[in-house]
């Protein structure tokens, strides 16, 4: 059985953080972009266990910092969101380019 290639998933993950990067700055609405970020930090993941599985499995450094980055991401995400509800309470809009000021 043939195993596929780190190059492959280098690739994929350098696909995903440049889709996550599009949707960073293309994006006007705030859920929008913390759903780019979120694919950011996944290819950052597959980058992570790609490394693990290639360079050290008898070690699980890899799979500890992956675990570690999804927990940040749970964390940011629920954060993100709360902010972005609390947002709309106040404005009735998520759009990001109407948030440039700290006054209701």
């Amino acid at each position: 059985m043939t195993s596929i290639p780190l190059s492959w998933y280098l690739i994929v993950a350098a696909a995903l953080f440049c889709i996550g990067v599009y949707g960073v700055l293309a994006r006007r609405n705030a859920v929008a972009i913390l759903m780019a970020v979120e694919l950011m930090l996944n290819a950052v993941n597959i980058n992570l266990v790609a490394f693990w599985r290639y360079l050290g499995p008898d070690r699980s450094v890899g799979l500890t910092w992956a675990v570690f980055v999804l927990t940040v991401a749970a964390a940011e995400a629920a954060v993100g969101l709360a902010l972005v509800i609390s947002v709309y309470r106040n404005r009735d809009s998520v759009i990001a380019e109407d948030l440039d000021t700290l006054k209701l």
